[in-house]
């Protein structure tokens, strides 16, 4: 039984991520935990008499919160026919990030799947989206990013950009191969670099990385940088047709380090496809 967390705030993306996951995992048995967390973005700028006014606030919006899950559930009770598939809800009084880290102390979460707006210029400036803050925030689960206007049917072509200077533990690959053996998908690994001189550690990465992959199908590619890391991704998933981009979470890459650009979460924001970021788990 596979266990994943739905955070929702009953937007339209948020229903879309819903649907992404249950069509994504339609043939695994799972149980699904739908979460909603909730506070007033003001409460931490008050004292403690003004957040005594906010008990009635907060009562409200658990009496919505609870509201909302329990439509969803009655939605998917009567619309949702997979008996593989189990609901809970989970209303939490607190930030998500927080909610997210709580709940995941408590119970064993194999994944977390959230939909997001993206954002352009300045909005990707200003203090970013909730799911680039638990992406973050979150760095010993598997995170599942799907875009608000992607229409998920099948998965057939799944993007893995790496530098090959971490070693990859099984472990850490687990979700990406179980996906893709799930959907008999292609992997296709991919180096984005200025030049192509690997180092003698980067050459046995790169030989491990095959066999870590030997039960799937997979290729592995070259491509020379252009305007920066993100751009180098975005070009390569129109040009391969894929489906899934899927990155590790490392703290501080290499590509990182060359570009100065936060890759991971410059993805997240504009990727027109679902992302899967792996843990660094090692």
């Amino acid at each position: 039984m596979k266990h994943i967390l739905l955070p929702t705030d009953f937007s339209d993306n948020a229903w879309n991520a819903l649907f992404t996951a249950l069509k994504l995992y339609a043939d695994v048995p799972c149980h699904f935990y739908l979460l909603n967390a909730h506070e007033p973005s003001f409460a931490n700028l008050l004292g403690d008499k003004g957040k005594q006014r906010l008990a009635v606030i907060y009562d409200s919006m658990e009496e919505y919160s609870n509201q909302e899950l329990n439509k969803v559930l009655d939605y998917l009770k009567k619309n949702h026919g997979n008996t593989k598939h189990t609901f809970e809800r989970i209303s939490r009084t607190d930030d998500l990030v927080s909610a997210i880290k709580e709940i995941l102390l408590k119970k064993d979460m194999d994944m977390i799947i959230m939909g997001t707006k993206g954002a352009t210029g300045a909005k990707e400036v200003f203090m970013g989206s909730n799911t680039v803050k638990v992406i973050k925030a979150i760095r010993n689960r598997p995170i599942m990013v799907i875009p608000e206007s992607y229409d998920f049917q099948v998965l057939e072509k799944i993007i893995f950009p790496t530098d090959f200077t971490k070693f990859f533990e099984p472990f850490e690959l687990s979700p990406l191969v179980e996906l893709t053996l799930l959907w008999k998908a292609h992997i296709a690994v991919f180096q984005v670099a200025l030049e192509f001189q690997p180092s003698d550690s980067q050459k046995v990465n790169k030989t491990l990385l095959g066999k870590r992959l030997a039960d799937t199908k997979h290729s592995f590619h070259e491509v020379k940088m252009k305007e920066d890391i993100t751009r180098g991704i975005q070009d390569f998933v129109e040009e391969k047709e894929a489906g899934m981009i899927a990155l590790i979470h490392y703290g501080h890459t290499f590509l990182e380090k060359l570009t100065r650009e936060p890759v991971v979460k410059k993805v997240a924001f504009h990727t027109k496809i679902p992302m899967l970021v792996l843990p660094e788990l090692s």
